[in-house]
């Protein structure tokens, strides 16, 4: 309850505040999350989100590719998942070994803010998923100051922590690497994918959600509000 009572408050500031500066798309997406926030999960649209960097440091690595893929009522969208380069400064170095993204990959690439303005457009009317959405986030933000916008907050389901919590209801400590992707997965029998590709660690991150809600009571049951985070 307490949860619900603080985004809702936190949205409406958000939504209300006129000198922030928010994209339109931001601003229709905050909306939408405060709309829903009573709403399960069956009933809300979501977009499983993934994004490979250069590294783990926003203040000076950057984000070379973005996938994303909706869940609408429910069901994954393979259909209308999406995969998108982002064009940087120098060159993707080591991190290539890591995503495999090249540097002639990007010759293409939308920029920075070309892929902010792409990326608000699709989850306007969407709630955002990721695995370690934390970090996604942190990234998101650092681009926007990059482009001479403020690090609006921004919000995101993310596995890991629904995972972090369920597991410490078992066990007191947890083992190191306990908490990545394919570690989750494993524990719901799903399938292990190559990771560190955008596009099939959104699918990955779409399904272990799905998993997860399934073990903790059904899409029926579980609302926005319980399981929304902001960074």
């Amino acid at each position: 309850m307490l949860q619900q009572w603080w985004l809702n408050k936190k949205l409406k500031r958000l939504i209300n505040n006129n000198k922030l500066g928010k994209p339109e798309h931001l601003q229709t997406h905050y909306q939408y999350l405060l709309t829903n926030l009573n709403q399960p999960i069956s009933k809300t649209d979501l977009l499983a989100l993934d994004i490979e960097m250069t590294g783990l440091n926003p203040k000076k690595d950057q984000m070379v590719s973005i996938g994303v893929i909706p869940i609408i009522n429910g069901q994954i969208q393979p259909k209308f998942a999406q995969h998108k380069f982002i064009k940087i400064q120098g060159s993707v170095g080591q991190s290539a070994v890591i995503h495999g993204v090249l540097d002639k990959d990007l010759n293409n690439a939308l920029t920075q803010q070309e892929a902010l303005e792409w990326l608000f457009e699709q989850c306007q009317h969407k709630v955002l998923v990721a695995h370690h959405a934390q970090l996604d986030l942190q990234f998101l933000q650092q681009s926007l100051r990059k482009i001479g916008l403020q690090p609006l907050p921004l919000f995101a389901i993310d596995t890991l922590l629904i995972d972090k919590r369920r597991q410490f209801r078992k066990h007191q400590f947890l083992n190191t690497g306990s908490l990545r992707l394919n570690a989750c997965r494993e524990r719901y029998n799903l399938p292990i994918y190559n990771a560190h590709n955008a596009l099939t660690d959104a699918l990955a991150c779409a399904e272990l959600l799905l998993a997860q809600l399934n073990k903790m009571g059904g899409l029926e049951t579980i609302t926005l509000a319980k399981l929304l985070e902001s960074h």
